[in-house]
C-alpha cells in the first residue's frame, strides 16, 4: 500500500519533467524540421513540424552555395586549437594554485576572479591591438589567440578545486622517484583530472564553436576565413532572407556540439558533481 502511495507523486513528477523537457527541446526540433521546408512553407506553417515535402536542397545550398563547407573546417581548426590551449593553460594554472603555496597567491586569485565581471566587449580594443601588432590579423591564428587569450577563470577554479582534493602522497611518491614539477603534473596528476578536462573541453568547445564577435573582427577583410557563426550572414540579403537555408546551416553547425557532448557526457557529469562537492 505504501509503495502505491509513493509511486503516484513519482509518476506525476516524471510526467511534469517530461512535459518540461518537450517544451524545452521543441524549438530545436522545430528548427530541424524547418530546415526541410520551403521558405513559403516556413512562414505559413506556424508551429507545424512535418513539411509537405522534404527539401534536402536546403542542406546542399548551405554547404556549397553559402560556403559552409569552408566555414566548417575553419571553425573546426579554431575550436580544436583553442580547446587545447585553454586546457593546457588552465590545468597548469589550477595545479600551481591548488597544490602550492606562494606569496601573493590570494591576491592573484582575487585579481583573476575579478576578470569574470568584465564584459568581453571592453577588452576587444587591446586584444585587437595585440593581435594586430603580432601580424596575425585576418588569419585563423589571430582568431585562435583572441579566443584562447582570456582568463578562463571558471575552468581554472575547477582545476584548483579538483587538484586541491587529491592526496599529498601522490606528489611525495613522485618526488621519491625523481619526478619534477612538469613530469609529476603530466604523468600523475593530469590523468586523474579526466572529469574536469572533459567539462572544460565541452564548455569551451561550445563557446568557441558558436563564437561570433572575435571571428567577425579578425576576418573582416577575408571572408574565406569566416567561421560558422559569422557565416550565417550569407543568408541575409538586402531585401530578403533565406530562412530555410539558415535553419539547415544552424542544424549542420549543431551536430559537432551534440557529438562531443554525447561522447564526453559521463565525464562532464562527474566533473560538475565533483566541483560542487569540492
Amino acid at each position: 500500500m505504501k509503495r502505491k502511495l509513493l509511486r503516484v507523486p513519482l509518476f506525476a513528477l516524471h510526467t511534469l519533467l517530461i512535459g518540461i523537457g518537450i517544451i524545452w527541446i521543441y524549438p530545436f526540433i522545430w528548427m530541424i524540421a524547418a530546415s526541410f521546408k520551403t521558405n513559403n512553407e516556413y512562414i505559413t506553417s506556424g508551429i507545424t513540424l512535418l513539411p509537405h515535402k522534404f527539401q534536402f536542397a536546403n542542406y546542399k545550398r548551405a554547404w556549397e552555395t553559402a560556403h559552409f563547407s569552408v566555414y566548417f573546417w575553419n571553425t573546426l581548426i579554431v575550436t580544436v586549437s583553442v580547446v587545447l590551449i585553454v586546457l593546457a593553460v588552465c590545468a597548469l594554472t589550477g595545479y600551481a594554485i591548488g597544490r602550492y603555496r606562494f606569496r601573493g597567491r590570494l591576491l592573484f586569485i582575487t585579481a583573476v576572479t575579478a576578470t569574470m565581471f568584465m564584459p568581453k566587449g571592453y577588452t576587444i580594443i587591446p586584444v585587437y591591438s595585440l593581435v594586430n601588432s603580432l601580424g596575425l590579423n585576418n588569419s585563423l591564428w589571430g582568431v585562435i589567440l583572441a579566443e584562447a587569450g582570456s582568463g578562463h577563470i571558471l575552468f581554472v577554479l575547477l582545476f584548483v578545486a579538483y587538484f586541491r582534493g587529491l592526496p599529498k602522497e601522490l606528489e611525495e611518491s613522485a618526488e621519491i622517484d625523481g619526478s619534477g614539477f612538469i613530469r609529476t603534473f603530466a604523468s600523475i596528476m593530469l590523468p586523474m583530472a579526466k572529469p574536469i578536462i572533459a567539462t572544460t573541453a565541452i564548455m569551451q568547445f561550445m563557446w568557441t564553436w558558436n563564437a561570433f564577435l572575435m571571428p567577425l573582427i579578425f576576418t573582416l577583410s577575408k571572408p574565406g576565413l569566416r567561421t560558422l557563426g559569422v557565416g550565417m550572414f550569407q543568408f541575409v540579403g538586402e531585401n530578403t532572407m533565406d530562412w530555410t537555408g539558415m535553419a539547415a546551416a544552424a542544424s549542420i553547425s549543431l551536430l559537432p556540439i551534440l557529438a562531443v557532448f554525447i561522447l564526453l557526457q559521463r565525464y562532464f557529469i562527474e566533473g560538475v558533481s565533483g566541483a560542487i562537492k569540492g
